[in-house]
């Protein structure tokens, strides 16, 4: 009966995951860079980084928690914890930290923080357009709370909740999105052959707010003095996405397996996406990774992403693995990405 409810609720799941699939969903290139809380779409994870984000459907541990969350309870450590930095574009740079910890019989419960730091920027108005003198630095940070439980030894799901926290000079916006997953190994009974779905980023729109957008004005035809009056600020979108995923892991010798995966990304705002990676693992003690991003782009030149490599060492100590990541991200016409991640599992 329980693994009869699992596969149940496991095609329950997939089918609303695959709901979001509908044409409202299409990829729509003309909208580039015009969704709100754009750094949710900014990656975490070295590993996964360096594997173009293809994943998706094997992605496990505090790593999966961005990726696919419902890997976050196909762990094999008590709990764990993660930290990273990514030098990003235009000297910006991403820091990210999770924590998680497996509870017998519940789930596993993963909390993250991801910031985004831009640096201090000189203010301008209309009036002085070659700046005031004084400074502001924007603020981007999102927490997350993920919950993921293994229904069977081979069916996955996990549920993030992520509040969106956004500040420029005196404007701001306060959000909330949600992500699904689910995960299922050893598919149609071939062992090494993993599929994933996952529907991220879906939620209210976003919008600005604060004593930035008020104007000092005057009404022509009321006899009143000048007053202070609020620029409604426009609401929109979450970049939201569907991604499929699948993978396949090869044991080449007795210490050696070799991985490929694959994603495909639909976004409600963006042109798809396609991934492939392919990682090789020795002794589950050195990984070296590669893979690709690409698009059929609705305006040729306009995707900035294409290869990506990295490499990974891990080490277990007396109750404690520490693994140490690295990954490289080719963007066009700008400086690559660089990631380091360290993981320590206990």
């Amino acid at each position: 009966m329980k693994r009869v409810f699992s596969g149940y609720t496991t095609l329950l799941v997939f089918g609303l995951l695959v709901a979001f699939v509908p044409a409202s969903f299409a990829g729509r290139g003309d909208k580039s860079g015009t969704s709100a809380a754009p750094e949710l779409l900014i990656p975490v994870g070295a590993r996964d980084i360096a594997l173009a984000g293809s994943s998706l459907a094997w992605t496990t541990g505090i790593d999966a928690i961005y990726w696919n969350p419902a890997g976050l309870s196909r762990t094999n450590h008590g709990a764990e914890a993660v930290f990273s930095n990514m030098s990003y574009i235009a000297d910006i740079s991403v820091q990210y930290v999770g924590v998680a910890s497996t509870f017998e019989g519940f789930g596993t419960l993963g909390l993250t923080l991801k910031s985004i730091s831009i640096g201090d920027m000189e203010i301008t108005t209309e009036d002085v357009p070659d700046g005031t003198g004084q400074i502001f630095s924007p603020t981007y940070v999102t927490l997350g709370l993920t919950y993921s439980r293994l229904l069977t030894d081979r069916i996955s799901v996990g549920f993030t909740t992520n509040l969106i926290s956004e500040r420029i000079d005196r404007v701001s916006a306060t959000g909330v999105a949600f992500n699904f997953g689910v995960q299922y190994s050893g598919f149609a009974g071939v062992s090494g052959l993993n599929i994933g779905v996952a529907a991220k980023n879906i939620g209210p729109s976003l919008k600005f707010d604060g004593s930035g957008l008020l104007r000092e004005a005057s009404v022509t035809d009321i006899l009143r003095p000048a007053s202070f009056y609020k620029v409604e600020a426009q609401s929109d979108e979450l970049p939201s996405t569907v991604e499929l995923g699948i993978s396949y892991g090869y044991k080449m010798e007795e210490t050696s397996v070799l991985t490929v995966s694959s994603m495909f990304q639909n976004q409600n705002l963006s042109d798809d996406e396609y991934k492939i990676g392919l990682e090789y693992g020795y002794d589950n003690m050195l990984f070296l990774r590669g893979g690709y991003n690409f698009t059929q782009e609705s305006r040729p030149g306009s995707y900035l992403y294409g290869a990506t490599a990295g490499a990974g060492i891990h080490y277990a100590f007396s109750g404690l693995d520490v693994t140490v990541d690295y990954a490289y991200r080719h963007v066009k016409f700008l400086e690559p990405n660089h990631m380091f991640s360290i993981k320590l599992g206990f």
